[in-house]
Order: structure tokens, then sequence, then C-alpha cells
């Protein structure tokens, strides 16, 4: 350990001066040019899949070009694309004919994301076999002041028991003026159900039956994940990763942005910063005698919507990944408060090499190390496929996922000086030999508040209904109750939920101690299990 940390040292007062810094201005500008234009308006956010995300990756293209970055694999392309399924939509075949006219779809009437679909049903009125009506108002007025009334969880259930019922209509609607924001949810992963279901604004207009064809079907969009390469000829290869995507306008539901008129998600800090130092750090390593491992830079996609980029990347590398020695991942690094120098390094129990690398007191940054490989971020993809990684982060702050995340915030100094301690760490590890893995504990650093936990890692790019286990914690409820690594969760006591944001709402109805029961499905089997927090 001493020896590593010594060679860490000498080595690194050769070789750092190699760092094209002499001048920190022209360095300092080129990190906020490339900051201002990946965070400017006319990205629109670089929501995945978007006009603005292939702004985003055919500048980094560029950049990496102009690096003397290189392509590997992927038929000669920078460019890996990868599927993403953008929820459900309505197809325009969709139309509902009341007294032989079409009614206004959005306006009279609209099906709800999991209403099975039909072609041409013939309806009458409230007295036809099968046709149910419900009314929101009763339930609206009661629950008024209850803080955790679920008003979908309330219909899905009632609609539900409609089809058990053998129906073959249910119908939805408010007869009084009591405002709601019920509307076509695309994000909705409920099961969909056999029988149409659908809302209308007016009972009257509705009455004396009608004829109705619904047609959902799933949205697919693609991603788009950027890959340079230096090839030095090596045996093994550094991975270096920054997400490029952010949140557009917030239509994924992932924004904090509480305001009604939609506004663009910039990300500059998340993560424009990242994908900067990940621009820079190409640059640096082509130009250097850095020449013992190949390295791979990967600008992901698809992150903000479940890791989607870095999954995809982990199970279609055109790097053999039994050759990659570490896997570095910048996220959110550009807001360093230049009074703490306070930066979160995670992963750190990934290696045993990081404890000899790494100083806890060190002599500018106040680092808070995490052992953990998992949380919000591309690393854990690369941690479930056991490679040691570290993960780079200046903290939480009142704009994360807000349209107030600006390049104007950013510290670019702040930012400049973690990219030369990255640096310093690739130079050390130029003299070590491929980096030991260690299975560590799961965590989300810094971005969660919950009152009790399962223990579970979930898949964040399952689309299905319910929540799939990509892993379970030791010692957990989970792991106590005996869930296992590919179970679908779908609900917790009384409180059914179809995807990983209706999860983490239902956790927080819990408390520590609470004893209750967990529905499951393993393959195509059934179970409950009871779990205790």
């Amino acid at each position: 350990m001493k020896y590593i940390s010594l060679l860490f040292v000498l080595f690194a007062r050769s070789l750092f001066a190699q760092v094209p810094d002499k001048d920190d201005s022209k360095t300092l500008e080129e990190i906020k040019k490339i900051v201002r234009y990946l965070a400017a308006d006319k990205l629109e956010g670089r929501r995945t899949g978007t006009a603005g995300e292939k702004l985003a990756y055919e500048f980094i293209t560029d950049k990496f070009k102009s690096a003397g970055l290189t392509t590997v694999g992927l038929n000669r392309s920078f460019i890996q694309e990868f599927e993403v399924k953008d929820g459900r939509e309505i197809k325009q075949e969709t139309v509902l004919y009341v007294h032989g006219k079409p009614a206004k779809i959005n306006v009279d009437y609209f099906p709800l994301a999991f209403s099975g679909n039909i072609t041409a049903l013939k309806f009458s009125d409230e007295s036809q076999s099968g046709l149910t009506y419900y009314d929101l108002h009763d339930v609206l007025e009661i629950n008024k002041t209850n803080p955790h009334f679920d008003l979908k969880e309330n219909i899905y259930t009632a609609a539900k028991k409609a089809e058990t019922d053998r129906g073959t209509l249910f119908v939805i609607y408010n007869s009084s003026n009591i405002k709601d924001d019920f509307r076509f949810d695309a994000k909705d992963k409920s099961e969909r159900l056999k029988i149409p279901v659908i809302f209308i604004t007016d009972k009257s207009t509705f009455t004396g039956g009608g004829i109705l064809t619904i047609d959902i079907a799933e949205k697919i969009k693609y991603g788009h994940n950027v890959v340079g390469y230096i090839d030095n000829n090596a045996a093994s290869t550094i991975i270096l990763g920054a997400h490029y995507d952010h949140l557009g306008y917030g239509e994924d539901h992932n924004s904090l942005y509480s305001g009604s008129t939609p506004m663009i998600h910039n990300g500059a800090d998340d993560n424009a910063s990242g994908v900067s130092a990940l621009i820079l750090l190409g640059k640096w390593l082509k130009n250097s005698v850095l020449k013992k491992y190949n390295y791979a830079f990967v600008a992901f996609s698809g992150e903000e919507l479940g890791l989607y980029g870095s999954k995809y990347f982990t199970e279609h590398s055109p790097i053999d990944f039994k050759t990659v020695n570490y896997m570095l991942n910048m996220d959110m690094v550009g807001r360093l408060n230049d009074s703490t120098h306070a930066i979160t390094i995670g992963g750190y129990g990934t290696s045993p090499t990081w404890g000899a690398l790494i100083k806890k007191d060190d002599d500018y940054f106040k680092l808070k190390l995490d052992s953990s490989g998992t949380g919000p971020s591309d690393h854990t993809s690369f941690y479930k496929k056991e490679i040691p990684v570290l993960f780079f982060f200046t903290g939480a702050h009142s704009d994360y996922h807000k349209p107030t995340d600006d390049a104007d915030k950013i510290n670019f100094a702040g930012e400049l000086a973690i990219i030369k301690y990255i640096w310093k760490l690739l130079i050390a590890t130029d003299q070590t030999g491929k980096l030991s893995f260690t299975k560590t504990r799961d965590a989300t650093i810094g971005r969660s508040s919950f009152r009790v936990t399962l223990g579970i890692m979930p898949d964040y790019s399952f689309d299905g209904n319910g929540v799939r286990v990509d892993g379970v914690s030791e010692n957990r409820p989970a792991q106590k109750a005996g869930i296992k690594t590919g179970d679908v969760i779908y609900q917790l006591g009384e409180h059914p939920f179809n995807d990983v944001e209706t999860y983490m709402q239902t956790l927080n109805k819990f408390n520590k101690g609470d004893a209750t029961k967990v529905k499951l499905k393993r393959g195509t089997e059934e179970m409950e299990m009871e779990i205790v927090f």
C-alpha cells in the first residue's frame, strides 16, 4: 500500500506537468463553451429521443473527433442507438361516436392508459348489461382532506372490480364542479385491463348510447450513447463516462419544478458539467504518455429515464468486459462550494486499490467517501457487472431537476480542480495492475429521504407493471422475507404500484417497525409474503 502511494506521488509530480493547463484561462474557456452549448435553450433540455438530444450527441461526436478519439466497433460509428419504451399513446383509430357524431378526444372524453382496446363497441345507456358508470363526486368529496387518497389507485381498483364482474365498459365522470387534473397518463405502467375504460366530461351528452373504438399502444423512441476510444494496443481498458441527457420540459414527470408553465430544464450541472469533464479528459489522455491502458469515453443518454444508456452499453458493449479495469463516472461536478471544497466520491469500496490512492485528508478537497458501488447514476450499471467504479459528485442543490439549473451557476474553476484531481488518479492507476473488485452495500448518494426501505435495487429500465428487483441487500426486509433478484413486486399492504416512482411514494406510507404483506410475481407465479420494515 505504501509503495503504491509513493508511486502515486512521484509519478504524479513527473506527469502532471503534461496537463495543458499552463494557461488555465484557456482551459476554463473551453469548459465554459461546452457547458454553455449543452445547457443552451436551443437544445431544449436534451431529453432522450428528441431533436435536442440529437444536437447534443452530434456536438459531443465532433468534440471526440477533434480530440483524436476513434470509434470502437459499432460499425465504425461513434453512436450506439438503443430503444426506450416511452409509455403509451392513443392511436388515431381511437374514436367515440355519440348520437352519430364524433366526440372530441381530450375534450369530451379520453381513454385511460390502462384501458383495454376495443373495436366498434356498441352501447346503449346505463341500463345496458355490463356498462358501469362511476361518478367521482362522492369519492372526491369524502377524501378531500385525506392526504393518503390516491385517485388513480381508487379508479383502477373500481375498474378492475367491474372487469371481474364481467363488465363490458367502464365510464368515469364528475358530476360536480370539483376540479382535478385527471387525464390520459402516457407514463402509467398499470397492467392493462380487458375492458375499455373512458372518462367523459359530461354524462348528459353521453346518454343514449354510441359506438366506441379504443387503440392504445406502446410508444417507442430511441436514445443514443456516444462512444469514443483511445487504442493503445493494451490488454485492458479504462472507461470514463458521463450522461448528457436531461429532462426536456419535464414531460417524464421527473422534474421538481412546481410551476404550471412548461419550462426548459437546461441541466448545466446535471450533467453538462460531467460531459465537459469527459471531453477534456479525452483530449488530455490522447496527448499524454499514459499508454498502459486503452481508454473508452462514453456519453450516456437515457440516464434520467432510469440508466437506460449505461445499462444498454454494459449489455451490448463493443469492449470485452473481461478486459475492463475500472469505470469513472462524472455526474454533477459543476457546483463545488468555494468555502468547503466538498466533493463526494462514491464507489470507494469497490476495490481495495482506491483506499491506497485516495487520501481522506486531501490538501484541497474535503472528501466525503462513500463505499457503495450503487447510486442514482450510470456507474451502477458497471458495478452490477462487477467492475470497480468511482462516482464524482459535488452535491445536490436547490436547482436540481428544475429549470434554474443554468450555466451561469457553474463553478468552472472548481470543476477544473476536480478534473485535475481525476487526472491524477488516472496517472496513479497507470502504475498499478488490473484492479480487483469488491462487492459493497447498496446506497443512494444524497437523494433519498425514505422512512423505510425494502432493501432492493430496482431495475429502473423495467417497463412492465410493478418494480423488478435487480438486487437484494443482505439483512434487509426484502431478503428476510424471501424476495429474490428477478421478482416483480407490485403491492405493499393495500397499496398497489406500477413503477419505481409510485413504489417510492408507497414506501412513505409506512414507518419503521410496520408489518405488512408484499405481493409479487416470480416468473408466472403470483406470491404473497410477510414483511417487516
